[in-house]
């Protein structure tokens, strides 16, 4: 078999280094390591792997992240780098025919198992005939694992794995049998992976299927007894309609907030109420935004967050409030409210959760733009667009279109806008 000019050596590919960059799709020390170790140029790495050199050499210095599956099996490929070292099946190439490539699979499988040994298995085991308390907690414990994956990846590459976990735990709801308490917790936890697969659907551009999975959720929440997550699938389905009816939207959040009790967790209370927040000052309603914000930040001041919290919820914290109310102020064209709190929260996000912190710069762009800071605002949203790039979600890129669309409507003529309106074009 003839391999590409960029296939990497056998003894580059074995470097430890290269072991652990390929196992956490660190692609910039990759190609670092590429050009250092094989001596391939930036500009060749380019070429085959379908990246721009400049990007090539941004990922080089460790600024930005390639996360989306089909960039990854691109690179993959074009390096000649076995799909089990990245975490994919195996290449279409790696045959019988490559002695090479199989002798460099049977050195290496021991030492490097890549994305697909760290994770839990993409494919889910066979349904029990009879389900116990201690089947559903290791089904609970499978579903926080892959929750995580939200945090890097978005929902074009998360959607049908939670969807197929959804499914399948419906799957054992008519099929298995089990006590009533065991079937309320297996209506709980299917109500948790319907909203997953619903975030992953609204994501990943599905708008449709989230509608119909937040629905679902509500109704086996309700059917488990489970108020909270009942709230929460009202929330989501608020956030969702805001673009399309922000008043009814704003209506449906705060009923979400109605039945909250002392009984609720502390960040149950204080996501439920920075989304009514969000549909408040969309539906351009100041002080009812400033109302659910002050109402989410008691909730996590409040003595009972620092006990246990459900784990859809945990990830609620301060950089989330933060941002979101950087979000809310921008919408309501309060810049010099929104621009610290954007910063503030930003400086916590790293390079690996691109998808999130390239969405919410855009908010700090448009911020910036309503500031009349035009220049940082072009700057932003130009770091936005770099982080954007690869990631599986559509959300970022509809926001960067629309500030670019924004920004050169306004201030076409300035040399950073018309930079930036050619780097998207």
């Amino acid at each position: 078999m003839t391999h590409p000019p960029t296939a990497l050596p056998a003894d580059v590919l074995e470097l430890p280094q290269m072991h652990e960059a390929l196992r956490v799709h660190d692609f910039g020390t990759v190609f670092r390591l590429a050009r250092e170790a094989a001596g391939i140029s930036y500009q060749r790495l380019a070429a085959e792997c379908g990246i721009k050199a400049e990007r090539v050499g941004a990922l080089a210095r460790g600024r930005g992240r390639v996360e989306s599956y089909e960039k990854i099996a691109t690179i993959a490929d074009a390096l000649r780098v076995p799909g089990h070292l990245v975490g994919l099946a195996p290449r279409p190439w790696e045959t019988a025919s490559d002695p090479a490539s199989l002798r460099r699979r049977d050195v290496l499988a021991a030492g490097a198992a890549g994305l697909a040994a760290t994770l839990p298995d993409v494919l889910p085991p066979s349904v029990p005939q009879r389900v116990g308390v201690g089947a559903v907690t290791r089904l609970r414990e499978r579903a926080t694992r892959l929750q995580r994956l939200d945090d890097v990846l978005g929902g074009g590459d998360t959607y049908r794995l939670y969807a197929a976990e959804y499914q399948r735990t419906k799957h054992i709801l008519r099929a298995s049998s089990y006590s009533e308490s065991v079937g309320r917790q297996l209506l709980a936890l299917a109500a948790e992976q319907a909203q997953q697969a619903g975030w992953a659907a609204f994501d990943g551009g599905r708008e449709r299927e989230a509608v119909s999975l937040y629905r679902e959720s509500r109704l086996a929440a309700e059917d488990a007894g489970a108020e909270d997550l009942a709230r929460n699938a009202l929330a989501y389905l608020a956030y969702q309609a805001v673009s399309a009816d922000p008043r009814a939207a704003a209506a449906i959040a705060a009923h979400s907030c109605d039945a909250i009790t002392e009984e609720t967790p502390a960040t149950v209370r204080a996501l439920l109420w920075e989304r009514c927040a969000w549909a408040r000052a969309v539906a351009e309603d100041p002080d009812g935004t400033e109302e659910a914000l002050t109402a989410a930040r008691a909730a996590l001041a409040a003595d009972d967050a620092s006990e246990p919290q459900p784990a859809w919820s945990e990830w609620v914290d301060q950089v989330e409030l933060d941002i979101m109310a950087g979000r809310c102020w921008t919408e309501l064209r309060r810049p010099l409210r929104a621009v610290p709190l954007l910063v503030r929260g930003l400086d916590a996000f790293d390079d690996a959760h691109a998808r999130d912190a390239s969405l919410y710069s855009t908010w700090l762009a448009e911020a910036y733009t309503t500031a009349g800071e035009v220049e940082e605002a072009a700057r932003v949203a130009g770091r936005a667009l770099e982080l954007a790039d690869g990631v599986a979600s559509i959300r970022p890129r509809q926001r960067i279109e629309q500030v670019v669309t924004a920004l050169s409507l306004e201030y076409g003529a300035v040399p950073a806008v018309a930079e930036l309106v050619e780097q998207t074009a």
